[in-house]
Parts: structure tokens; C-alpha cells; sequence
């Protein structure tokens, strides 16, 4: 099988790898000779679906050992199958980034003999780009479980990114679809790359100059939608692996139908306004103080898939409101919709000098259509009247929108409301 072959399989194959971020360094490895992780020469490309996939993202190989049932690549699946060698990723990835078709590499892989060996041949190519072709730019390995810690730290060296997929979001959950991947042995790994970030990150407080390690930290990846678990369970193991592992992100990935699917498995994908969704909620536990709890507040335990979950809280919590914008606290006012964490920046600042009335947010181009109904202002704001009314919910969401041909068209195929 030449080269070209087996990318199309290895590049297809990669797509139901979430982690689309490129990078977080701000400068390029010192003494490289070629690549940049900055945004010179970068360029951007965009799945179907509207994922940023500007990284040369493939796999080593698509046979695995393991039978995780809803992943394509397990070893009872009938897909066809190939591998790389280590050069053919090394030149490839070379050969995409001069041509600039790419900002990195992503690497992921199933599993061949077994984990050790698997992670030995990723570190290969992350060190043969590094070592002999003085590639700097973004690299993005995945670790593969249960592999030697000693194994993911020398892969910590190379790369800019570890990442350990999560999976799914309970422990239940993996025993049922992918019983021999345990979550204990999965944090374990996430603890294992934190803790040695954290000790580059202490010598380097304290003035030394210790080797790399994953400076653009950890990532995880977790599949929504195989499985009943409720969007707060979720979010809930998405919180405790930013609190515990001080994870950068965690990527949600709707669920995608394939061949033959075990029968526990549902037929059709969620709709990805779902996986919207938890990436919105997921923005308000990072940056907006909220807790996973609750975000979510419908009777089933998911998200609505109808308004953001900020706006969703907001009219579940209308005794909160209205919020003084002139006097409020800074998380106080995190908490009304359509106001940023930018904009709350400029309102303290601005309100040092002069009381805020409706005019100055409008200014300040906050979405004054969601946020109206919920903040006191230095003037008489009429719409504070509407936050008692019954029908509220109705009136903040989103008008009815006439479908084009081509709208119905991409629902029917994507699932999105």
C-alpha cells in the first residue's frame, strides 16, 4: 500500500479525534530550524462540522488490540486497516509544513502489541522530527494507556501537548463499552504528566532551566452520547479532571454511528447542538465561576438544547436578579447574560469614573436583547419589568427561523436542531 493510501485511511480514521486546539506556546523550540508554533505562515482548515483541523492530525495505525465498542478502529471492526512506519509520518509531516498546509502534527494511534510498544514508535517520530530535522513546531501526542510512565515522560520532552482520552464520562460507562480501559488507570496516567509539569514549572519558578515538558499541558478527550449518562454527569468528571489534573481542555465528541455497532450502542448520533452546548457550559466552569451542579438546570439532567445554559440559569434563578451594574461584584456580574468576561472587565474599570446607564452597555456591545431584562442601570430601564412574567422563558429564546432547502438538508444529515 503506498504512502497516499494509507493517509486516506490514517487521516479518516483521526477525525473522531476531538483535540483540535494547536497550541499554547507562545515562541518556537530554541535552535529549530524549521516550524513555528506561532501564528506566522499558520494555516486553517475546517471539517464538515466545523472543527478546526489545522493540524496534520493521522494515526500511526488503525489496528488495535482493544475492542472498545464504539470506536471504528476496534480489532472486531471490518475496517480497512494500515500503518506507517516511523518515517513515512516524518516525512510527511515535514513535506505538509513546508508546503503549509498544516501548523503541526497530531498523533494518535491504536494500539499494536502492545501499549509500550505502541508508545515507543510515537516517541520515535516525535523525536526524529525534533532530533534530526530541527522541526519547532506544534506537536500534539496522544498517550496510549496503560504505557510506562517512564514512556509518557520521554514523550513529554518532544511534545507541546500530552493528552489521555478520558473516554467516557463514567466509570460505568467504560465497563460497559471498553471494559479494559479503567478510568483509575487513566487518571493515573493524567496525574503522572501533572505532576512532572508541575515540577518543570517549580524549577523553573525557582530560577533553573530544566528540560521541556508538555508546555502546552494536557488534554482529554470524552465521548457524548454512546452512552444514557446525563450531560451533569459530564460535566461533573469534567470538572474534577480540570480541578485534579489541571487539565487545559476537555474536548466533548458527539458520538458518531459506525458499522456494525454493538447493539447497546444508539443508532443515530446526538444532535451536535448538544456537544455545542457542553462546550458553552464548559466555558462557564473555566471562566465564569459557575460549578457543574448548576449549569444544568432541566428535570432530566441535560442541558437545554434550545438557549445557552448562562441564559437557561438565568431564568432559573430569577430571584438573583436584577444585578446593580454599578455596584455589583465582579462574580456577580459574570452571571448576567450577554455580558463577558471582557466586558465585566470594562465595566469595573469604567464605573470607577461614572454610573453605567443602558446607553454605555449598548456601547460596550454586550447583547443587550438578553442582558436587558436582567441588569439595574443608572437610568430607568423599562425592561426590568418583563423578569417576573410567566412567560419570560418564551420570550428569551430564540425566534423561529424559516429553514432554507439547503438548512433542512444539513439537520437531516447532521441531527442539529
Amino acid at each position: 500500500m503506498d504512502v497516499r493510501a494509507k493517509l486516506a485511511i490514517l487521516a479518516d480514521a483521526a477525525k473522531y479525534d476531538a483535540s483540535c486546539a494547536s497550541s499554547g506556546a507562545k515562541s518556537t523550540r530554541a535552535g529549530s530550524q524549521i516550524g513555528s508554533t506561532e501564528g506566522m505562515g499558520i494555516c486553517h482548515s475546517y471539517s464538515p462540522d466545523g472543527r478546526c483541523i489545522s493540524l496534520l492530525k493521522i494515526l500511526l495505525t488503525n489496528y488495535c488490540i482493544y475492542d472498545c465498542q464504539y470506536c471504528i478502529n476496534r480489532i472486531s471492526s471490518d475496517t480497512p486497516r494500515a500503518r506507517f512506519t516511523v518515517d513515512e509520518v516524518v516525512s510527511l509531516t515535514m513535506e505538509f509544513y513546508k508546503r503549509n498546509y498544516v501548523e503541526g502534527l497530531f498523533l494518535s494511534s491504536g494500539i499494536i502489541q502492545n501499549s509500550d510498544y505502541t508508545m515507543e514508535q510515537l516517541i520515535a517520530v516525535a523525536k526524529q522530527l525534533r532530533t534530526v530535522h530541527g522541526y519547532g513546531g506544534y506537536l500534539h501526542l496522544k498517550t496510549i494507556p496503560n504505557a510506562a510512565q517512564s514512556l509518557i515522560e520521554e514523550a513529554g520532552k518532544w511534545a507541546d501537548r500530552l493528552s489521555v482520552n478520558i473516554e467516557l464520562p463514567s466509570e460505568g460507562d467504560l465497563y460497559q463499552l471498553a471494559p479494559e480501559k479503567k478510568k483509575p488507570q487513566i487518571v493515573g496516567a493524567m496525574q503522572g504528566i501533572r505532576q512532572k509539569i508541575d515540577e518543570a514549572q517549580q524549577e523553573q519558578a525557582a530560577g533553573y532551566k530544566p528540560p521541556r515538558f508538555a508546555p502546552a499541558g494536557q488534554s482529554t478527550q470524552m465521548i457524548v452520547g454512546a452512552t444514557p449518562t446525563s450531560d451533569v454527569e459530564v460535566l461533573k468528571t469534567a470538572s474534577e479532571l480540570y480541578t485534579g489534573q489541571r487539565l487545559r481542555r476537555v474536548y466533548y465528541s458527539a458520538y458518531s454511528p459506525i458499522p456494525h455497532a454493538d447493539a447497546r450502542l444508539p443508532g443515530q448520533a446526538p444532535p451536535l447542538i448538544r456537544e455545542h452546548r457542553l462546550y458553552q457550559a464548559d466555558w462557564l466552569m473555566r471562566f465564569y465561576g459557575f460549578e457543574a451542579d448548576e449549569i444544568v438546570t432541566e428535570p432530566d439532567r441535560n442541558l437545554s438544547l434550545d438557549i445557552d445554559p448562562k441564559l437557561a440559569w438565568a431564568l432559573a434563578n430569577r430571584h438573583f436578579f436584577p444585578v446593580d451594574v454599578n455596584r455589583a461584584s465582579r462574580e456577580e456580574l459574570l452571571r448576567i447574560p450577554g455580558i463577558g468576561v471582557r466586558n465585566v472587565k470594562r465595566l469595573l474599570a469604567i464605573r470607577k469614573h461614572k454610573n453605567l446607564r443602558s446607553e454605555d452597555l449598548k456601547k460596550l456591545r454586550v447583547a443587550w436583547n438578553r442582558a436587558k431584562v436582567f441588569v439595574l442601570t443608572a437610568d430607568h430601564n423599562p425592561n426590568l419589568s418583563d423578569l417576573d412574567k410567566l412567560d419570560l422563558g418564551k420570550r428569551m429564546r430564540p425566534k423561529s427561523q424559516q429553514l432554507m432547502l439547503f438548512d433542512a438538508a444539513g439537520s437531516a444529515r447532521s441531527g442539529e436542531v
